[in-house]
Formats: structure tokens, C-alpha cells, sequence
């Protein structure tokens, strides 16, 4: 049986609870939540936040072995729906390609604090 791999990085934040940055057991990649905290915090500034985000992202799949090509699907959660849009923006970026995209989908939620956007990710090596 396969047994859990942690994934950790000098890129990556710390979270304030006493769980990993994320885990891969066989070739499935499990982050834990990914927010849009970056190495002095969290900036207030929406468009910010999502583009930090957007790179944790980044380096979490890299600190897994893999890339964003290895991601399978992306659940968002929002602060404020009407943040979509700077998601969306992030998202073609990330994945121009139509015909190559994860699965996703957006929620509004009530984050804590001045966290505005968090990701749960499925991916695969």
C-alpha cells in the first residue's frame, strides 16, 4: 500500500494549524488548502491575492514532483463572487489552451480573516 509523501518547500508558507503544506501517496497529489498568503502575508488588494495564490499553486505542484499540467480539478472558494473575474484572468493565464484545462469549480464561501480565496486541488503524476 502506498504510503504518504509530504510535500514541502522553502517557497511555501506555513499553516497556523498542524497540517502539511499537502501530501502525494502513490501518484496522487493531495494539497492542503491553498490561499493567496504570500512570504510577508496577506495583501488586502484582491487582484494580489489571487495572483498569489494562483503562484502557491505553482509551487505547491512543483514541490509535488509535478506541474499545473498535472492538475486534474480545481474547487475555488470565494470571499466575494464578484472576484471571479480576477480568477478567471489568473486561469487563462495559467491554462490558455481551451482544449487543455482541469475541471473547476467556483463557490462563495465566508473565508476567515482577509483571506478572500482558497483552492482545493486533485492532481495527478
Amino acid at each position: 500500500m502506498a504510503r504518504r509523501k509530504m510535500i514541502q518547500s522553502d517557497k511555501l508558507g506555513s499553516h497556523n494549524n498542524p497540517i502539511p503544506t499537502g501530501v502525494v501517496i502513490g501518484n496522487v497529489i493531495l494539497p492542503s488548502v491553498i490561499s493567496g498568503a504570500g512570504p510577508d502575508g496577506i495583501s488586502e488588494d484582491p487582484e494580489e491575492q489571487i495572483h498569489q495564490a494562483f503562484q502557491n499553486l505553482r509551487n505547491v505542484m512543483a514541490a509535488a514532483g509535478g506541474s499545473t499540467d498535472n492538475i486534474g480539478k480545481i474547487i475555488f472558494y470565494l470571499k466575494d463572487f464578484s472576484h471571479r473575474a480576477l480568477v478567471n484572468k489568473e486561469w487563462l493565464a495559467m491554462f490558455p489552451n481551451e482544449d487543455d484545462r482541469p475541471a473547476r469549480h467556483v463557490m462563495q464561501i465566508d473565508v476567515q480573516g482577509k483571506t478572500i480565496i482558497q483552492m482545493d486541488v486533485i492532481g495527478v503524476l
